[in-house]
């Protein structure tokens, strides 16, 4: 498996057809660039919420943070949500949050996807992909899994049925700590 970072357009995905699909529906796991390295800190970020207000990533320090980067056009991170919120609302309580880190260009096609999938957690909009490069994506959806010294400690690429427990043990794992 190659570890190199690739760019997918939705036109390049949907080109893909298929199989394409269901490469990205995998739970592929790859080693983390360098500069996203397990261990190294989370590059900081800032970007508007669905709700209007700015968030930081670096003002969730404390916090076991869940980064998923999501697209209304892919069908896995669709399939994803109703887990996520699960996983948000059963670990709030214990200093864990879950920002969801949206690609589209249009912000009205986010906010009509989460409101019809009844998304809990705060919806991030990165509509010209800073963030995205950033985290040097090559899936969706992608998630990164911070520490509480925001670090990045898992880096989860794909989304099959199942993933979420791998989830839910990596957000175990550091909550312990």
């Amino acid at each position: 498996m190659s570890t190199q970072p690739f760019d997918l357009s939705r036109r390049q995905v949907l080109t893909l057809g298929a199989g394409g699909a269901s490469v990205l529906a995998l739970g592929l796991s790859t080693p983390a660039q360098a500069s996203i390295a397990p261990k190294s800190q989370a590059p900081d970020f800032t970007l508007r919420s669905l709700d209007g207000p700015n968030l930081r990533l670096q003002e969730q320090r404390g916090k076991v943070v869940l980064l998923n980067f999501w697209a209304t056009w892919c069908g896995p991170c669709r399939e994803e949500m109703p887990q996520l919120n699960k996983l948000y609302e059963k670990y709030r309580p214990s200093g864990f949050t879950l920002l969801g880190v949206n690609v589209d260009e249009d912000s009205r096609n986010a906010a009509g996807i989460a409101t019809q999938l009844g998304v809990k957690f705060p919806v991030l909009l990165d509509s010209d992909k800073r963030v995205s490069k950033l985290y040097e994506l090559s899936a969706m959806p992608s998630t990164v899994v911070i520490d509480r010294d925001g670090r990045v400690r898992f880096m989860n690429r794909g989304y099959k049925s199942g993933t979420e427990l791998e989830y839910d043990q990596q957000i175990r794992t550091l909550l312990k700590e």
